[in-house]
C-alpha cells in the first residue's frame, strides 16, 4: 500500500519538486532512514555546490579566460600556461595538488562542519545557502526554501553537466571552440 510505504517519509522533504515527487530508482531511502536521508542529502547539497562551481570553471577556462599571474612562482608556471579541461590537471605542479587538498580538508573539516541541530548545508559559518557573505539567516521562509529548492535543482543539473564535459574531453578530446560549437 503506498500509504504505508517508508517513502512518504521524506515526499515532504526539499528536493521534492512536482513532476516526479520523491525520486528514488534505486530504492536506497526503502528503509526510511532519517538519519540516512540526511546524510545523503547533505552530500548532494555539498557535491551539486562543487559541481556548479567546476561547471563554471570548467566552461570559462574552456573558452580561453585564466586568471593573470603565476600558478606557481617556483615552477614558473603561469595560468596563462595551464591547459583547459583535464589536460589542466597535469600542469598543476605536485605541490599545488597538496595545497588543495588542504585546503579542502580545512574547510571540509573546520570551516563548514554540518551541525546537527541546522538543515543540510545550513552551516553556522556560511550566510544564505551556505555562502560566506554574513548575509545571515533568510527572514521568509516560504523564499527560503523556494531558493534551496532551486539550489538543489542546480546542484543536480549540474553534477550531469561536468560529467558530460568531463566525459566529452576526456572521451574525445575537445576544448575550447570545437566544444561548444563556434
Amino acid at each position: 500500500n503506498y500509504t504505508d510505504s517508508p517513502l512518504r517519509a521524506f515526499e515532504n522533504e526539499l528536493g521534492v519538486q512536482a513532476p516526479v515527487g520523491y525520486w528514488d530508482p534505486l530504492g536506497l531511502g526503502k528503509d526510511g532512514d532519517a538519519e540516512v536521508f540526511r546524510r545523503r542529502r547533505e552530500s548532494e547539497i555539498k557535491h551539486g555546490r562543487i559541481s556548479m562551481i567546476a561547471t563554471i570553471g570548467f566552461m570559462v577556462t574552456s573558452v580561453g579566460y585564466r586568471f593573470p599571474g603565476m600558478l606557481s612562482p617556483y615552477s614558473k608556471v603561469s595560468f596563462e600556461d595551464c591547459r583547459a579541461g583535464l589536460q589542466a590537471l597535469g600542469d598543476v605542479p605536485a605541490l599545488g595538488w597538496v595545497q588543495i587538498f588542504i585546503f579542502c580538508g580545512l574547510i571540509e573539516g573546520g570551516f563548514l562542519v554540518q551541525d546537527p541541530a541546522r538543515g543540510p548545508g545550513d552551516f553556522e559559518n556560511g550566510g544564505i545557502l551556505g555562502v560566506p557573505n554574513a548575509s545571515g539567516p533568510m527572514s521568509d521562509a516560504e523564499g527560503r526554501k523556494r531558493k534551496l529548492n532551486a539550489e538543489l535543482a542546480n546542484g543536480r543539473l549540474a553534477m550531469v553537466a561536468i560529467m558530460g564535459m568531463l566525459f566529452q574531453n576526456g572521451w574525445i578530446g575537445t576544448v575550447y571552440d570545437e566544444m561548444w560549437g563556434f
